[in-house]
């Protein structure tokens, strides 16, 4: 029980860089909801249940273009699908008679609290994931509460100009991750000029549009990025 107790706190004081950094973002996620015209309610569920920053951003874009549920849920599956491996790897990093507990573990992971278990030497233990990632979960979800609520509170004109920080979001991680290397660059244009060459021909609606430039890209990607390239980014 002492042991037990022990991970617990040392499980909320890993958390506490990733706290830190999710409030902030959490909050601009739920200032954007509000200018989009998403309900709190409605933007509230999609931290508690999506809970997946990029996915959640990019549902914005989506739903103010008005596209389709169905496709909005399949490009939010595509860009999570990295989760299935980073879950895999916590699973059969943790003792087998904790095995009831993987579907709980597996919903909190995401890339930071990922990165933070897989530091850990030797087997990892359910009270050091589950405080780590339930304080992880509540800084989103209360971040974006807090944001939504301040977002009410700012001007018309100011909020009417939050959306243009969407895509400002999005250009300060791709940018760093470019810089790297030129193979990321690449398949980052790439992706922008198929899915704008679809539009503009209108081939595919939005969504699906996105769907697929994600897919093919992805594809690419494999034979493009090498493996030595990927074990830069670990």
């Amino acid at each position: 029980m002492m042991k037990n107790k022990s991970l617990h706190i040392e499980g909320f004081k890993a958390s506490i860089p990733i706290v830190v950094g999710y409030l902030p973002i959490a909050m601009a996620f739920g200032m954007l909801s509000k200018t989009t015209g998403i309900s709190l309610l409605d933007s509230l569920l999609l931290s508690i249940m999506v809970f997946a920053g990029a996915s959640q951003f990019m549902a914005l874009n989506l739903l103010a273009l008005g596209v389709a549920t169905g496709e909005i849920i399949v490009a939010t599956l595509l860009m999570n699908m990295r989760h299935l491996l980073m879950s895999a790897s916590i699973a059969a990093r943790i003792k087998e008679e904790y095995n009831k507990y993987f579907p709980l573990v597996a919903f909190g992971i995401t890339d930071e609290t990922f990165s933070i278990a897989m530091t850990k030497k030797g087997y990892l233990r359910v009270a050091f994931l589950i405080p780590l990632e339930l304080a992880s979960y509540s800084s989103w979800v209360g971040g974006t509460l807090l944001g939504y609520l301040a977002g009410e509170l700012l001007p018309e004109l100011v909020q009417s100009s939050m959306g243009v920080a969407l895509y400002a979001m999005f250009v300060a991680i791709l940018i760093p991750e470019a810089k790297k290397k030129k193979s990321i660059a690449f398949l980052a244009i790439s992706s922008g000029l198929l899915n704008s060459l679809i539009i503009y021909f209108k081939l595919l609606s939005p969504g699906w549009s996105l769907i697929f430039s994600i897919i093919i890209v992805a594809i690419a990607g494999v034979y493009i990025i090498k493996p030595e390239e990927v074990t830069d980014y670990e």
